[in-house]
């Protein structure tokens, strides 16, 4: 039996090794999102990004309503909302936003670099609908504004996902 053979009978993915660079590259909510394991390659058991984000940049207020979601701060700071609740996470840090809990999160500091994992995953078919494949391997010079809130509800929809505010932690 082939390894794809296997992989189709048996739901596993594929095997995915990725350098530092390695990934398909985004603009998106004024960061790059590298996806460095898809819905595919995990068989839609996880979505992997890293991101690099400037100061301000963050999630409007949502949920995820089929997938659970994870953050792994690795430089910078991170400000979340989870359910109610502000959790700041620096280097090392973790904070986990399950399935149904509304959260958001903003970053605090000039620049931060994270990994988001989302479980099941099809995250990455939202960052491809409403990103842009990224030019260079940077942060976007443009603002990175979030789409037209019409094309971002509907998308946000698609994926099991409800846009509940606009970005930053709620008052």
């Amino acid at each position: 039996m082939t390894d794809i053979a296997q992989q189709q009978e048996t739901g596993a993915g594929r095997q995915v090794a990725l350098s530092a660079d390695e990934g398909e590259a985004y603009w998106f909510f004024g960061t790059l999102v590298t996806i460095k394991a898809d819905s595919e390659a995990t068989a839609g058991g996880a979505v992997i990004t890293e991101n690099l984000a400037p100061r301000g940049s963050g999630s409007p207020l949502h949920v995820h309503h089929r997938e659970d979601e994870w953050f792994y701060v690795l430089e910078g700071e991170l400000t979340f909302w989870v359910g109610g609740e502000i959790v700041v996470a620096g280097p090392g840090g973790f904070v986990y936003g399950p399935r149904d809990i509304p959260h958001t999160f903003i970053v605090s500091s000039e620049r931060a670099r994270f990994l988001l994992v989302t479980h099941p995953g099809a995250f990455d078919g939202f960052v491809r609908t409403l990103g842009q494949p990224a030019e260079r391997l940077e942060i976007p010079d443009r603002g990175g504004a979030p789409p037209d809130m019409n094309l971002l509800v509907a998308t946000a929809a698609e994926y099991g996902l409800e846009i509940l505010g606009p970005p930053g932690i709620p008052a």
